[in-house]
């Protein structure tokens, strides 16, 4: 039926177009109220809250969104291949590239999402992460005196601390990578 495939169509651009608008605004820091999105995106606020009924619904699908771009990345950092601490410094560097440009989303999301939203939305990166954390301790690299779980958490905590020393002026974008690297390192290797 081509006028199904039209709606799906013309649906699918106005979700991909709320999502552009909102991740654009959140990026800069701009006032990204439901009404703005929808303005910037060019939709009514019908259109918008028929694809995302709650400023958070919006929010976790832009942070959502660039984690998966974050997650395609990932594939670069060779993450199974190496000595676990080396794709450890691998992961932080490709990671951090990804969090400093999206610092404005993680700024917003910060003062839009539950802790659960936060968690769903990163859920896809908890995998791949995950994988390498238990490959280094099961090569007697990292450390196995705790979880995978709570290794997991305290590389999203570290990483998301940085970007808060950033926001705050106490941390240079360009020195990031290398305060992360070795306190990262301290945290997860076996002594």
């Amino acid at each position: 039926m081509p006028s199904t495939d039209h709606r799906r169509a013309t649906a699918e651009r106005n979700a991909a177009a709320i999502l552009d608008a909102a991740e654009g605004l959140l990026t800069r820091g701009a006032p990204s109220s439901m009404s703005a999105v929808a303005a910037a995106a060019g939709v009514s606020r019908v259109t918008l809250y028929a694809h995302f009924p709650t400023r958070e619904a919006l929010v976790e699908g832009v942070v959502t969104r660039v984690i998966d771009r974050a997650k395609a990345a990932l594939e670069d950092a060779r993450l199974d291949q190496g000595p676990a601490l080396e794709a450890l410094d691998r992961l932080t560097a490709i990671a951090w590239d990804h969090l400093d440009r999206g610092g404005g989303i993680a700024r917003g999301a910060a003062d839009v999402l539950t802790p659960a939203a936060m968690d769903r939305a990163h859920r896809a990166l908890h995998e791949p992460i995950g994988a390498l954390i238990a490959r280094g301790q099961a090569s007697g690299e990292f450390r196995d005196d705790l979880t995978v779980g709570w290794l997991l958490a305290t590389y999203f905590a570290l990483m998301h601390a940085a970007g808060d020393q950033l926001r705050a002026g106490a941390l240079a974008s360009e020195d990031a990578v290398g305060v992360l690297q070795p306190t990262l390192r301290s945290v997860f290797r076996k002594v």
